[in-house]
């Protein structure tokens, strides 16, 4: 190929990467000196991830309700004071980890699943 060619194809390539970013981000409208009316990209800003840190925090508040539907409440709250008696990075962890209503309502839920609340089980002879 020609370098002309090269350019060609480099120019289609820069084009269609600001035709994608005018579709996506929206158009700002400049006037030349020369009067011509002209399309310009949007600035994109950068935006806040917020699916994935809302899929972090229900799985976090997911392992907490398994937590406290595997261990029971008595061994959970006695791990948890040893989490308060502890640095105050554990500290902070005791508090998140502190059981509230959500948790005190789905981890009995959760306990009867596996108490065999599932699927009838056929007795072996």
């Amino acid at each position: 190929m020609t370098s002309t060619e090269l350019t060609f194809d480099q120019r289609l390539r820069l084009l269609a990467r600001k035709h994608r970013r005018m579709s996506q981000d929206g158009v700002v409208r400049r006037i030349r000196p020369d009067g011509l009316i002209t399309l310009q990209p949007r600035r994109a800003l950068p935006r806040f991830p917020w699916r994935p840190v809302v899929l972090l925090l229900v799985a976090a508040f997911l392992f907490k309700v398994f937590l406290f539907a595997w261990l029971g409440a008595a061994d959970y709250s006695t791990r948890l004071d040893t989490l308060r008696a502890g640095t105050v990075p554990e500290q902070g962890m005791a508090w998140l980890l502190q059981p509230e209503p959500a948790t005190l309502t789905l981890a009995p839920l959760l306990a009867a699943i596996w108490q065999g609340a599932g699927p009838a089980t056929v007795p072996a002879n």
